[in-house]
C-alpha cells in the first residue's frame, strides 16, 4: 500500500461552476441581517429535518412529524428507532458549540477545532450510537471486520479494509484533511472526506451518520454564518440510491483503492450544497428585508452614538430623539435582537455597548 493518502479527482468544469456558484450565494446570504430569534428557530427547523434525513438514510422508519414530536417532547423511555433520532439531534447539538469553541479560541486552537482529529471522531460515533451499541463499542473504533450489504437484497456488496488497517487510513485521513484545511477548496476538501470516510468504515455500527456529521462539522468553517441553517442531508435522502451509489464502493477494498477516482462524488456533493442553499434562500432574503430587521436612522442614531462614546443610556437617547419612553424601550430591544447591543446594569444605571463579534 502506498504511504499517506492522496485521492484522484479532477477539477471538471460542472464542479468548479458549482464552487463558484456556492462562493456566490454564501457572500450574499451572509449580507442577510436576522434577529437572534429568528436565526434560533431557523437552526431548530435544520436540525429537524437532518436528523430527520440522516437517519431515514439508514432505514430509520420515523416520519419527519415524529421526529419533531419526539425532539420536542423527549421521552424517558425510548424504542431504538426514537434513540437514533435524540441521539444524532445531540450530536449536532454537539458540534455546534464545538464550533462556537473553536471561534472563540481562534487564535490558539483554531487549526485544530477547524479540521478534525481522532478525539472527535470517537466522541461523535459514541453520542451517535449511545444505547444503541454495548459500551466496549462506543467510541471505538472496530477491532473487527464489517461487511456492507444492499438493503434491497441483503448480499454483501463491499468489503472494507481489514480493521488491522484502520487505525492508520483513520490517521492518514485526518493528516490530510488537516495539512489541506486552507489549500485545498472547501468543498472539495469535504467531500473527499466525507467519500474517504465511508471507504474506511473506521466503526462496527454508525458509519454513515458519523461521516455526515463531521462532514458538517467541516462545511461549518466555510465562512457562512449561516451554515447551521441548512440540512445537505435532506438532499442525499431524496434519492438514497443516487447517494449510495455515488458515496460507496463496491468489492473488496484491496483490489480497489487504487483506483478510486473521487471526481464525480464531488460533482454532485457540490450540487447538493446548492441545492440546499437555494431552497433556504428564498425563506433567508424574505427575513433579511423584515422591517424588524431592517436599520431606520433611529437606531443607526444610537449605533452612531455608542461608536462615538462607548455607551448610551435611556436619558441619552431621550434626548437625541422625540420618540416615546416604551418606543425608545422598543428600539433598544431591536438592536438587542439583531445581536448589535448588548444590556448592562439595572434599574437606573441600564446602559447599552457594542456586542464585538465577527462573523465566522
Amino acid at each position: 500500500m502506498s504511504n499517506g493518502f492522496n485521492p484522484t479527482y479532477s477539477i471538471s468544469p460542472r464542479l468548479l461552476e458549482n464552487i463558484k456558484q456556492i462562493a456566490l450565494l454564501i457572500n450574499e446570504l451572509n449580507q442577510a441581517k436576522l434577529t437572534r430569534i429568528v436565526l434560533l428557530n431557523l437552526e431548530e427547523n435544520a436540525r429537524e429535518v437532518s436528523t430527520y434525513s440522516s437517519t431515514a438514510i439508514e432505514g430509520n422508519p420515523l416520519p419527519l412529524t415524529a421526529v419533531r414530536k419526539i425532539l420536542k417532547n423527549q421521552p424517558n423511555h425510548l424504542r431504538d428507532t426514537e434513540q437514533e433520532i435524540t441521539n444524532y439531534n445531540e450530536a449536532l447539538i454537539y458540534l455546534r458549540n464545538y464550533n462556537q469553541t473553536a471561534k472563540l479560541d481562534f487564535q490558539t486552537k483554531a487549526r485544530e477545532k477547524a479540521s478534525v482529529n481522532l478525539k472527535l471522531i470517537l466522541e461523535i460515533q459514541k453520542i451517535v450510537m449511545l444505547k444503541l451499541l454495548p459500551k466496549a463499542k462506543l467510541g471505538k473504533l472496530r477491532k473487527e471486520p464489517v461487511f456492507v450489504n444492499n438493503p434491497q437484497t441483503d448480499k454483501t456488496i463491499y468489503w472494507p479494509p481489514d480493521h488491522h488497517e484502520v487505525p492508520k487510513l483513520i490517521n492518514e485521513l485526518i493528516n490530510f484533511t488537516s495539512k489541506n484545511t486552507h489549500i485545498l477548496d472547501p468543498i472539495i476538501l469535504a467531500g473527499i472526506f466525507h467519500k474517504q470516510f465511508v471507504v474506511i468504515h473506521p466503526f462496527i455500527d454508525g458509519n454513515g451518520r458519523c461521516t455526515r456529521l463531521l462532514t458538517k462539522h467541516l462545511l461549518a468553517n466555510l465562512g457562512l454564518n449561516t451554515f447551521h441553517l441548512f440540512s445537505f442531508e435532506n438532499y442525499y435522502n431524496q434519492n438514497v440510491t443516487e447517494y449510495f451509489q455515488l458515496v460507496g464502493i463496491r468489492g473488496n477494498y484491496y483490489d480497489i483503492y487504487k483506483k478510486l477516482d473521487f471526481s464525480e462524488w464531488l460533482e454532485y456533493f457540490s450540487s447538493g450544497i446548492i441545492d440546499e442553499l437555494l431552497r433556504i434562500r428564498p425563506f433567508i432574503k424574505q427575513e433579511s428585508i423584515n422591517p424588524k430587521n431592517t436599520l431606520e436612522k433611529h437606531d443607526k442614531k444610537i449605533l452612531d452614538y455608542i461608536n462615538k462614546h462607548g455607551f448610551i443610556t435611556d436619558k441619552i437617547y431621550s434626548s437625541l430623539t422625540e420618540r416615546a419612553k416604551a418606543t425608545r424601550s422598543l428600539d433598544f430591544q431591536k438592536l438587542i435582537q439583531l445581536d448589535l447591543i448588548q444590556k448592562l446594569g439595572k434599574g437606573p444605571a441600564t446602559y447599552y455597548k457594542l456586542i464585538n463579534k465577527s462573523f465566522t
